[in-house]
């Protein structure tokens, strides 16, 4: 087997679309994990159980089912129903649903993290219930999870290949349609699996760093 350089050459165009795409998905769809996250974590630690448990049934059953069927039947389904949107959109979406019920985890334990003291502290001071959450439980909340929440990014990184099945154009899928063009798969494939490590390694190693920083 020989290295072609030129088959590499060709393949860029391609491949920094996909990259771009990729990148769009990875920012979008951990901006609404980290969004939702917070509103299903809320939710959990609802005092009414009207509000609680739906959202405990929501989360848990997003959670314990594969990301390839939500993909299929946020897809292919919902249209039956009058609600389409672009493969793209529908892949962040899906991508950002999924996640979301993992750092609502990460969130709560986060919350149940404070100390007692500081909402007794709140109480003490008659901060509304708004100024307690967003100037003295969140700021320590996440300053606790923003490691963990940069695992689930790069988490969400190795899982956007899978949004190809419903044809997004992200960077494995560039490389299958550019071995199926060329019948070259050792170039193309080896670029995309070059650019996973390129992107997830320096990631995990900021993880760490925030890990020290704001954990220890």
């Amino acid at each position: 087997m020989n290295w072609d350089w030129s088959a590499v050459a060709d393949f860029m165009p391609r491949f920094l679309d996909g990259l771009l795409v990729t990148l769009q998905i990875l920012v979008l769809g951990s901006l609404i994990s980290f969004s939702l996250g917070l509103v299903w974590a809320a939710g959990l630690r609802a005092r009414t159980r009207l509000v609680r448990w739906p959202v405990t049934a929501v989360t848990e059953f997003v959670r314990t089912t594969p990301l390839l069927v939500q993909l299929f039947f946020l897809y292919f389904v919902l249209p039956e129903w009058g609600v389409q949107f672009s493969a793209l959109v529908t892949g962040t979406l899906a991508i950002g649903l999924h996640y979301s019920t993992y750092t609502a985890q990460v969130y709560r334990a986060g919350i149940e993290a404070v100390p007692p003291g500081q909402w007794e502290a709140a109480t003490a001071l008659s901060l509304p219930a708004h100024r307690t959450w967003l100037a003295v439980i969140l700021p320590q909340a996440l300053r606790r999870v923003t490691p963990a929440l940069g695992n689930y990014v790069v988490a969400m990184l190795k899982d956007t290949p899978l949004l190809a099945a419903i044809g997004v154009l992200e960077m494995l899928q560039q490389a299958r349609l550019e071995s199926a063009a060329t019948f070259q798969y050792t170039e193309p494939l080896t670029v995309v699996g070059v650019a996973f490590i390129l992107i997830a390694y320096p990631a995990s190693l900021l993880v760490r760093t925030l890990e020290r920083r704001l954990v220890h």
